[in-house]
């Protein structure tokens, strides 16, 4: 894993398996995700994007099988060794697979509800896959990682909104584009006008709602084991403060924390985690 990636300084805090068993989760999904993200475009582009999916559902078939084939790619090795080690359910993979197969047939969201099955499926799935490493002893821990993940994954949307486009995509739901008056071409011209900053933080407000119902979630019996989400959390709550500060100007460059910032985050919240 790169200590590009947001989540690298999370990581560093889990003692070793645990580590090595979020790094194999956060591989696997990885992979799922550039099987549609990295294909080269062309003509038959969705068609073999979803050809790569398919091999990865039938790589996972086999991660959870108790015999027959055993998994090829490095990625379903180092997941396999896990599973039952932690007793990783299958469902969240599954539904994550699925929810990376939205971006080949949906590339425009009417409504937030519609939004938010996206997000629960490529987000909030890998969150409850994690807390079951971190590990947990009150249920609520699993409706913070569902909102935590939510909270995430509408950061992503809100900062990658240039970089989606694209891609063709546009996941800023439509009928929040119709409220605050902003058409399609307004966001292909990069310009921030009133129009799109009212938009825009109005996404950073929801985003914020769901960072509020992660922390409302967090069970305090559970905060010194979930500290890794909390990290995680903490280093994108920044990048959405970062957004904000910018005046919302998401076009002219990626909005980035950088990496020395990242890691006074997570020394801070691994700090204040030893106190609970």
């Amino acid at each position: 894993m790169s200590r590009d990636t947001s989540f690298y300084y999370s990581f560093l805090v889990l003692p070793p398996q645990k580590r090595s068993a979020i790094v194999a989760v956060w591989d696997f999904c990885r992979a799922v995700d550039d099987a549609v993200d990295e294909v080269a475009p062309g003509a038959d582009r969705e068609a073999r994007a979803a050809a790569q999916l398919e091999t990865w559902r039938v790589e996972l078939e086999t991660c959870y099988a108790t015999a027959g084939p055993v998994p090829r790619t490095p990625q379903g090795k180092a997941l396999q060794s896990h599973i039952r080690e932690f007793n990783l359910s299958r469902r969240p993979f599954d539904d994550l697979i699925d929810g990376v197969a939205m971006d080949l047939t949906c590339a425009r969201y009417p409504t937030f509800d519609a939004l938010a099955e996206y997000c629960r499926r490529v987000a909030s799935t890998v969150g409850l896959v994690c807390v079951e490493i971190f590990g947990y002893r009150d249920p609520r821990a699993r409706d913070y990682a569902v909102n935590l993940g939510m909270a995430l994954q509408l950061t992503n949307i809100i900062r990658d909104v240039a970089t989606d486009l694209e891609r063709g995509r546009i996941y800023v739901p439509a009928d929040d584009l119709i409220r605050f008056g902003v058409t399609e071409e307004a966001l292909v011209k990069g310009v921030v006008t009133p129009q799109i900053r009212a938009l825009l933080a109005f996404e950073c407000a929801r985003a914020r709602d769901y960072y509020r119902r992660a922390a409302a979630c967090l069970p305090p019996a559970d905060a010194r084991s979930l500290v890794a989400a909390e990290i995680m959390g903490g280093i994108y709550f920044e990048i959405l403060e970062r957004i904000e500060r910018a005046g919302y100007d998401v076009f002219r460059e990626r909005i980035r924390v950088p990496r020395p910032y990242r890691a006074l985050i997570a020394l801070r919240i691994w700090a204040t985690s030893l106190l609970l």
